[in-house]
């Protein structure tokens, strides 16, 4: 009898995250299927033959095994092992390892990620770790560099107030695109200000400008030469592929980016990266083996045996974590206790 999963969603970038373990799903002749909130208002993302559950009893009935989960909260209610995929790789936000109370495996994507929440698992005891890689990345690795006309310089900031560089780099961003000598594309993070979007939209008219609307950011970085961002999983997400990445005031700088820290330092730093040497591309190998040395296109695949082996083992007891609890049935309007 094959095997019922179900896939959590309540942000746009979960689509291309999920995506490739309902592949791995199907191909192992079992089902997946998708609950979307309905505060989230994205349900026409789902492609030609993916089967949304519209409610609670919906999912009830389904039965899942397993809950895949790229947020950082999931219904304690529904059935299923409650697995975390992570909805990036910025493991420096804070935040990142802050553990709410409602998953029974986290699926983690390196050594920079799988230690820490090893740790805490020790220290918690209710929940396991385990390295697979990250879904995400698993049809782009394989892939064909095209040869762009002029350079393409795809510009991936992130929405936090405090981290953004919207702002900051708006003139400058307006230069390149006005010079002609880049072709530059936006991509805003889905939760962008209002405010910002509104000031970029401004340059949609230039030729060389183009916001994106794909909610699926790794096609962009693979047309894209560059990458500009600030502290984003756009950053690693970039750096995985090999791509040279500037970021302006990142939070954690590592060697292998081109941080600046002054707006008017975007030019030369822009020369740097179309140059890019062999150094450089050596501190960018040696991050990947940290960050996500997986790069055989199975992550999926590893996901669903971590989960197979937690539901023969079976889950921990939780805590009660009512608070929470409660406002996830708040939002879900629903208020059983089951």
């Amino acid at each position: 009898m094959p095997k019922h999963y179900l896939l959590y969603v309540e942000q746009p970038y979960s689509f291309a995250i999920l995506r490739p373990i309902q592949d791995a799903i199907r191909a192992n002749g079992d089902k997946a299927c998708w609950f979307i909130t309905k505060r989230s208002g994205i349900a026409n993302g789902l492609l030609e033959g993916e089967q949304q559950l519209k409610n609670i009893e919906d999912v009830k009935n389904f039965n899942p095994c397993a809950v895949f989960v790229p947020g950082n909260v999931v219904p304690d209610f529904f059935p299923g092992v409650k697995v975390q995929v992570f909805h990036g790789l910025e493991y420096k936000k804070k935040g990142h390892f802050a553990i709410r109370g409602f998953f029974d495996l986290y699926c983690t994507h390196g050594p920079l990620t799988t230690e820490p929440f090893t740790r805490l698992a020790e220290k918690h005891r209710y929940f396991r770790v385990i390295e697979t890689g990250w879904p995400k990345l698993d049809p782009y690795f394989n892939y064909e560099k095209r040869q762009n006309e002029k350079p393409v310089i795809l510009y991936a900031p992130t929405f936090s107030p405090n981290l953004s560089s919207l702002e900051i780099l708006f003139e400058q961003i307006k230069s390149l695109a006005s010079s002609g000598d880049y072709d530059i594309k936006l991509k805003f993070h889905p939760k962008t200000k209002p405010q910002w979007q509104k000031l970029y939209q401004t340059l949609a008219e230039m030729e060389h400008f183009e916001i994106c609307q794909n909610d699926n950011l790794i096609p962009l970085i693979q047309h894209a030469d560059v990458v500009i961002s600030d502290t984003s999983s756009a950053v690693d997400e970039s750096l995985l592929l090999g791509k040279p990445v500037i970021t302006f005031n990142n939070s954690q700088p590592q060697d292998a980016l081109i941080n600046i820290t002054a707006a008017e330092q975007l030019t030369n730093a822009l020369e740097q990266a179309l140059s890019f040497s062999d150094e450089q591309q050596l501190k960018i190998n040696q991050y990947i083996t940290q960050v996500h040395p997986f790069t055989d296109g199975n992550s999926a695949q590893r996901i669903l045996a971590a989960t197979a082996q937690i539901i023969e083992t079976g889950v921990m007891q939780k805590p009660l974590n009512l608070l929470r609890r409660y406002k996830i049935r708040k939002a879900l309007n629903y208020m059983k206790l089951k």
